[in-house]
């Protein structure tokens, strides 16, 4: 579903961050994008997006199969890893495309050492180590599946995609990290 004409997307720094500094790096322009309300996001992306939980949990269920980390990017600066991932249910099936800045100073040693073990997503860190946290989406967007989201989901053909930006605090109102989702175009009541 696409978006009436009449709306500009154009690249927005603010919307895909902490992505947009993956593209910085490498040199490469933004995609498109364009903020939506919640309520204009499509189906099947509205219930994998719409809500107040962590993605890990959410994509879980919904495809019915554990939900791993393939990391494309990385960098550690003063506690703070930044990386470009991609989640895949089963094997090798991409389920969403994120970047994330995650804030190490507020997690438990052991979770910090997963985290930077890089072989689990922070989703399943935070259920897995019982560190109480909460999910606040910041923002709801519609983005242009370029060159560098086409690879890192599998996907074929450009288009609209859907994603969101997500904010997540533990219990003391800390920021544990801050997260762009974006999901493929096929889903598992699509595919």
């Amino acid at each position: 579903m696409a978006l009436p004409s009449k709306i500009l997307m154009t690249p927005d720094s603010n919307l895909l961050y902490p992505l947009n500094e993956f593209y910085e790096q490498s040199g490469l322009p933004l995609p498109a994008a364009v903020q939506v309300a919640a309520g204009d996001v499509p189906e099947p992306y509205r219930s994998l997006l719409v809500h107040t939980r962590e993605m890990t949990p959410t994509l879980e269920g919904a495809y019915g199969r554990s939900i791993g980390l393939r990391v494309r990017k990385q960098a550690l600066r003063h506690n703070v890893l930044s990386r470009e991932v991609v989640l895949v249910a089963g094997a090798a099936m991409a389920v969403a495309f994120c970047a994330i800045k995650i804030y190490l100073e507020h997690f438990p040693s052991e979770a910090k050492r997963l985290v930077l073990e890089r072989k689990q997503p922070l989703g399943t860190i935070l259920h897995t180590q019982g560190i109480t946290h909460s999910s606040h989406p910041e923002a709801y967007f519609q983005v242009a599946a370029d060159a560098v989201i086409r690879g890192a989901l599998d996907l074929k053909d450009s288009g609209l995609l859907y994603g969101r930006q997500n904010l997540l605090l533990d219990s003391a109102q800390h920021t544990l990290a801050r997260v762009v989702e974006i999901l493929p175009s096929s889903h598992p009541s699509s595919s």
